[in-house]
């Protein structure tokens, strides 16, 4: 069968979602919008329409109590006839009150319900369809899979904001109606009043069109912030390593900056829309009530039917400025909208046919032919690359019989995880054929392929659960897996020692992706789910590289007995794992170089296993560094062309005088003329095939026995001298000039090594032997089956209350931007006077209509003070919204920073707390920051606008009409409390649904995060399951969010109807007993009407107050950490060098483990200055975290930890952390340049910084000829959304950011985990020349190479030192715990 995949051209793969979709309407706003979902968007819009009706309706009741008043006025009606009219009205009144509340009510619910439904769809269809992406295009996201995944969780919170899309309608409708009305009344003074609106409708458009440029752009810059805080976050081990807190601080603040500045533009062209509108709406009615009194002195119409058509006119108008409000959060989300559509359309675009297969066969046998087969790497893709530069996998060949163990090695970066990945079909075929049992591989069923291949990798990916459900997962119905059966796969990783130490045992969480283990616990775990799933294939890949010596024999051993009569791949680059009767095949840059059973390989003249080894065809280790002693040249500065590498350039015209001793292929071919005949001799049948070699040569095995499947032969035309000739004397002499590079390196630091005396522990001749298998039934009754109840010092905090809030505003403003910000408030002083001016101005004009002399004239007059109060209140208006809104993204980004530098400020065990996980963090620095700005924007300044307004029109009412007043103001407490409840209702349910938001977002990122763990153990149905689970819980949470919230805001804006009501009847009952007069009714009518009426549009701000509150609130508890308080800042003095480091009776467990067995228990250990120190001990002994607590990431108790004599809290830490550099055991590569990569967190005007120094570094490392090859060489961008690197050529990078430091003490934890023998040999060499010129090294490792001559050894077990020595003196010890270690003392 056919299917559709996407061509993988980066061109189209690489290109923004958001690009796709330049100008989106506003049909994106229903997106997502399903048959099922139109029931309900049906009757909201009908209760939009309904109560948007009921608004006109209000102004024809208006209209004819203000007739009953001026017909009062005029004469024309008694008092008694006035109470019994304005009663009548006041009737129709309050049945329209209880109507709007049940309609309010109503559109309300159904608007949330809606966007919970848009919520859930958005959800579910963007889980569905990158569950369904391959692998191809996780690698090509720009920004990283990361990035996306917060921005996807961003866009859907817009997308689900819909109650103001319903407002928008609402108030759409009420313009409507009340332009319907008014011209039903008065269709000539509707047209006069009127006629500006076409003209402001064309600015108002021209507006919003240009602010969507500005929405995109902001949108772009804030994905980089919520980048560049998730990979601060995720790598903080790094950023703490290095000291990258300010660096991380930089880019973040600056792309903060970047955004604010896009917002602005927002800000301001909004602020221009509402004074614009604010002057339209004032300023109409110059000409309105001019023309109305004209018509009402003609007798064309009575004062009644004005006064209806104008104050619908006016509320119409009103409807139309309600609207602005809500066109910013409107634009975002029509552009989340389109930016997630334009997401799931590219999942969809460039598609090509490839067959998709659906057939299962009944029985997997296993036996895998991989033929001729091509695979670029597809973040490598470029236009700038050769197409040979390109190929991960270049025309390879393979056989992997079934019932066999085979292994594939070769150097980092050859191609080797790239056999895994193709045969588990994460990615398509270039070119060539895979065959399973015959069948080719694509028309084979994924999913019955998957269950049938097990790939275990080297970054073993654990999820959130326990460690018993992690093994379970290994199974397909691992619900039903039992305990009985896990114990056979715990005997198989040896994982019964880990276990006892878990304070849990096999119910104990892992933690988010696995961080509560060790690598090489997680490794266990990750080999126990394998066996658990035993599949007829089992693909290992650097399975067992954070295994010491002796575990790693012991488990591949374990796997050996497992899998006999099984297919078995095995991935590595560790040799010592191949038996001599054990057939491999080895890889260099995509293309099988050699093949056939170790015994036949050890007697070939060349490659890795070779007996008499010469170099291998095109390594490229770490440069042969002369002797100090006999170097013949010095090192020359690195010219400015050099350096050209690291500013993207990489052609050829680059003049190196100076090169190293060999290049790869030099080393295979043109070693000596005396090479070039052995070879000859022992290749006269059997070929070696180099990647320059034609596609015509031979590729036969060592042992001259084809184990390919029946294919055809290529026979040989070319000798292989004729493509190798010797070298020029030339050349010769130029491959003599060598760089020194580690004389020039420290040539400012020349120190004699071994100037400090060596204190030697005493070493233990007893060892702690490994727990029985059988010990798994003991350790089944300490596992409980419940997870302990969360206490409340676990909870969420309470939201802080909106002053609390705003209290924060003035101290985060300098006193320029105080000054703006007091500007901003009197501007608002001015636009909450201009209201009740403006309701004295217009009870002047209703004046007008019973007033028998010089009406044209008055109303003329008071029309112009109208306009004159216009143009100030627009002027105020345009002032207030853009300074408040300015102020408010000051003040949020100075609290996001501010968040962020006490975030990283945080010591290390702050990050492995639930509540402190990098989604939530990065929420809380993305979303809650955009929110949080709206408190000072818009809520603050319409409160601080209705309580000016109220404060002026009721001591102006009381002044008119006092009892008036006091009668409005005995309703003021129920109102209160009705928008109180409101407030408060609408805040909890915002906060619980924030949290089941958070669950979804927290499932999402764990399920894309680790996508190819997923994948590879068919857990795609558990995620989903569990994902539609949490979605589920959401929406219900939504729906009764929207019940309750509905309600109160039904009573909440109803309620001002009835207050109206009350005002009009107890008015007319005071002017008929002519307590006061008319002019002074109207008066307070108008003031109290128009300030109520602003009142009633911040009621209808809760809702989204409440959520800023809820992100606030959380924002703020990040601004609120405590800042240099933690363990890293108790010290001050600067030490010039770590000098002797002294471990005194230490113990330490981590804080997030409390109850688990300490790690490191009474440990004494002295490390001698500018001395080499090896540590060993098997997985989980405290290696690596010794080398920690050596860095000062985690706190230990006072005085067991010293540095020269100092302890380490009286240090100054980050002196300390620039004196030390790590090469940590999993390398974390930012998602920046490699030149930025290497030079991370050293200082810009650092000399370590300079071009030159990247280069030497990178020389040393040995990944110079690597990044030179890329086309945009030291520039190119690497780490999430960039260039893929191999575990290898990441190790590199890490190992030249830690040298380019110049560090005196240097520690290698498990540094050549993912590098070949002879990469690690250079390493090796490395540490060598580095100790000579008096760089102490420590060495955390479980490779023998790295201990042997090593003069000072020391073996930990159990958190203690178990012995201590020269590597020679503790192998002679016949039960020594070394010995053992590494496979020679079990006798």
């Amino acid at each position: 069968m056919e299917t559709d995949i996407e061509e993988p051209y980066i061109s189209e793969r690489c290109r923004p979602e958001a690009d796709q979709v330049n100008h989106p309407g506003w049909l994106f706003l229903f997106t997502f919008t399903s048959r099922s979902h139109l029931p309900l968007l049906t009757l909201a819009l009908i209760l939009s329409v309904a109560s948007g009706i009921a608004v006109p309706v209000l102004a024809v009741l208006l209209g004819k109590l203000f007739d009953c008043f001026t017909n009062f006025g005029a004469a024309s009606h008694s008092g008694s006839e006035l109470v019994s009219k304005v009663s009548r009205w006041d009737i129709a009144m309050t049945a329209l009150g209880c109507a709007s509340g049940l309609l309010n009510a109503g559109f309300f619910m159904l608007w949330l319900a809606f966007g919970e439904l848009q919520a859930k769809s958005v959800r579910d269809k963007l889980f569905g369809g990158m569950l369904e992406k391959d692998m191809e295009w996780y690698d090509m996201r720009k920004d990283g899979v990361e990035a996306l995944i917060q921005r996807v969780q961003t866009q859907v919170i817009a997308v689900s904001t819909s109650q103001p899309v319903g407002f928008a309608i609402q108030y759409s409708v009420t313009a409507l109606a009340a332009l319907g009305l008014a011209t039903y009344y008065a269709w000539d003074l509707t047209l006069i009043t009127l006629v500006t609106v076409p003209f402001s409708g064309l600015v108002l458009a021209w507006i919003s069109a240009r602010m969507q440029p500005s929405i995109d752009a902001q949108n772009k810059e804030l994905n980089k912030c919520s980048k560049y805080a998730n990979n601060a976050i995720q790598a903080i081990d790094t950023v703490k390593y290095f000291s990258g807190q300010d660096f991380e601080l930089w880019q973040y603040s600056k792309a903060v900056r970047s955004a604010a500045k896009y917002y602005l533009l927002q800000a301001r062209a909004n602020a221009f829309q509402i004074g614009f509108v604010r002057f339209v709406t004032l300023a109409m009615f110059v000409q309105g009530f001019w023309y109305g009194s004209h018509l009402v002195q003609t007798g064309k119409k009575n004062a009644g039917e004005v006064l209806t058509a104008f104050w619908a006119c006016l509320m119409a108008t009103q409807a139309f400025e309600q609207i602005l409000p809500q066109m910013i959060v409107l634009e975002k989300g029509r552009a989340a909208g389109a930016t997630l559509k334009a997401i799931l359309s590219q999942m969809e675009s460039k598609r090509r046919v490839v067959m998709q297969g659906h057939l299962k066969p009944d029985f997997c046998e296993g036996d895998i032919e991989v033929r001729n087969v091509g695979r670029c790497h597809e973040t490598m893709r470029s236009a700038l690359l050769k197409p040979s530069d390109q190929l991960a996998l270049n025309n390879a060949s393979f056989f992997f019989p079934a019932g066999e163990t085979t292994f594939v090695i070769g150097r980092s970066g050859s191609g080797k995880s790239t056999v895994g990945n193709l045969l588990m079909r994460f990615y398509a075929l270039s070119s060539g054929d895979i065959f399973l049992d015959g069948h080719p591989i694509q028309t084979l069923d994924i999913n019955w392929l998957r269950n049938n291949i097990t790939l275990v990798q080297q970054q073993s990916v654990l999820f959130n659960e326990t460690v018993f459900k992690n093994i379970a997962f290994g199974r397909k119905d691992w619900a039903r897996v039992r305990r009985e059966e896990v114990s056979c796969a715990i005997e198989t990783a040896f994982l019964q020692h880990t276990l006892t130490d878990l304070p849990h045992g096999l119910e104990t969480p892992v933690g988010v992706g696995g961080n509560a283990m060790s690598g090489g616990q997680k490794q266990r775990v990750a080999i126990a789910r394998a066996r658990l799933r035993n599949t007829p294939i089992l693909i290992l890949d650097e399975a067992t590289s954070a295994l010491d010596y002796i575990s790693r024999g012991l488990v591949m051993e374990a796997i050996r007995e497992w899998r006999e009569g099984k297919t078995t791949v095995i991935i590595t680059h560790d040799l010592s794992q191949i038996a001599e009767n054990e057939y491999a095949y080895i890889l260099d840059k995509g293309v099988t170089v050699q093949e056939g059973y170790r015994g036949t390989l050890e007697k070939e003249p060349i490659g890795p296993l070779a007996t008499n080894r010469r170099p291998f065809l095109n390594e490229n280790p770490l440069p042969t560094l002369p002797d100090p002693q006999t170097q013949l040249f010095n090192a020359p500065a690195v010219t400015a062309s050099q350096s050209s590498y690291i500013s993207g350039r990489s052609d050829d015209s680059l003049n190196i005088k100076y090169r190293l001793r060999r290049t790869f292929a030099q080393s295979m071919f043109s070693t000596s003329p005396e090479d070039l005949k052995h070879a000859k001799e022992a290749t006269s049948s059997q070929h070696v095939v180099s990647p320059i070699l034609p596609a015509i040569f031979s590729m036969r095995r060592a042992s001259g026995v084809p184990r390919m499947s029946p294919a055809p032969s290529w026979s040989q035309t070319q000798p292989i001298q004729a493509l190798n000739p010797p070298l020029t004397p030339q050349a010769q002499e130029q491959e003599m000039q060598n760089v020194n590079l580690i004389n020039e390196w420290h040539e400012a630091s020349e120190i004699e090594a071994g100037k400090h005396p060596r204190r030697t522990a005493p070493t233990l001749e007893a060892y702690a032997k490994a727990i029985p298998l059988d010990s798994l039934g003991a350790l089944k009754g300490k596992l409980p089956r419940r997870h302990r109840k969360p206490t409340k010092a676990n909870k969420d905090h309470r939201i802080a209350p909106v002053k609390k809030i705003l209290l924060t505003v003035w101290p985060a403003l300098s006193w320029n931007q105080r000054v703006l910000l007091i500007l901003g408030f009197t501007c608002a002083a001015v636009h909450a006077a201009a209201t009740p001016v403006f309701s004295y101005v217009f009870a002047k004009l209703l004046s007008t209509f019973f007033i028998k002399t010089h009406r044209s004239e008055m109303a003329l007059k008071w029309s112009f003070s109208v306009l004159g109060v216009a143009t100030c209140d627009a002027v105020a208006s345009f002032v207030m919204h853009y300074l408040l809104e300015k102020c408010g993204q000051i003040w949020v980004d100075t609290i996001r920073v501010e968040a962020m530098k006490r975030m990283l400020d945080q010591p290390r065990a702050w990050f492995d707390r639930d509540k402190n996980k990098r989604s939530k963090l990065t929420d809380g620095l993305d979303r809650n920051a955009e929110e949080m700005r709206n408190i000072l924007g818009r809520f603050a300044a319409f409160v601080f606008i209705a309580v000016l307004m109220m404060a002026i029109s009721i001591v102006w009412s009381l002044i008119l009409s006092w009892k008036l007043t006091l009668v409005a103001l005995a309703s003021t407490p129920i109102l209160y409390l009705l928008t109180r409840s409101f407030e408060t209702i609408s805040g909890k349910w915002e906060s619980k649904s924030n949290d089941v938001g958070m669950s979804c977002a927290s499932i999402f990122t764990e399920t894309f995060g680790n996508i190819r763990a997923v994948r590879a153990l068919t857990l795609e149905g558990y995620f989903h399951k569990k994902y539609l689970k949490s979605t589920d819980r959401a929406f219900k949470t939504g729906l009764q969010r929207s019940f309750y919230s509905g309600l109160f805001f039904g009573l909440s804006d109803s309620a001002i109807i009835f207050v109206t009501a009350l005002i009009f009847y107890f008015g007319a009952v005071l002017v008929s007993f002519k307590a006061f007069g008319v002019e002074s009714i109207l008066t307070v009518f108008a003031m109290l009407l128009f300030s109520i009426a602003n009142v009633n549009a911040i009621v209808a701000l809760i809702p989204q107050i409440s959520a800023s509150r809820v992100t606030a609130t959380r924002l703020l508890r990040l601004s609120n950490l405590p800042y240099q308080a933690s363990h890293e800042h108790t010290g001050h003095i600067r030490l010039s060098e770590p000098g002797e480091i002294v471990f005194c009776g230490l113990n330490f467990n981590f804080p997030s483990q409390p109850a688990a067995t300490p790690i490191l228990q009474n440990l004494d250990l002295v490390l001698p200055a500018r001395t080499t120190t090896v540590l060993v001990g098997a997985s989980g002994s405290g290696k690596s975290t010794l080398t920690s607590l050596i860095l000062g990431l985690y706190a230990t108790q006072p005085g067991q930890l010293s540095f020269s004599g100092y302890p380490i809290e009286s240090l100054h830490l980050p002196t300390l952390r620039s004196l030390i550099s790590i090469v940590p055991q999993t390398p974390h590569l930012l998602p920046s340049t490699i030149s930025e990569n290497i030079v991370y967190g050293l200082p810009e005007q650092s000399s370590h910084a300079s071009a030159s120094s990247v280069r030497r570094a990178a020389k040393l490392a040995g990944i110079d000829s690597f990044i030179r090859s890329l086309p945009l060489g030291y520039s190119t961008l690497i780490g999430e959304g960039g260039t893929g690197l191999s575990g290898g050529q990441a190790q590199r990078i890490a190992i030249a950011r830690a040298v380019v430091r110049k560090p005196t003490l240097l520690i290698l934890d498990e540094a050549t985990s993912a590098l070949d023998e002879e990469s690690a040999a250079g390493v090796r060499k490395l540490v060598k020349r580095l100790v000579e010129q008096g760089v102490g090294v420590l060495i955390v490792s479980h490779e023998r190479g790295m201990m042997e001559g090593r003069e000072d050894v020391v073996v930990l077990a159990k958190g203690e030192v178990a012995e201590r020595g020269g590597f020679r003196e503790l192998m002679r010890k016949r039960r020594g715990e070394l010995r053992r270690l590494l496979g020679e003392g079990m006798d």
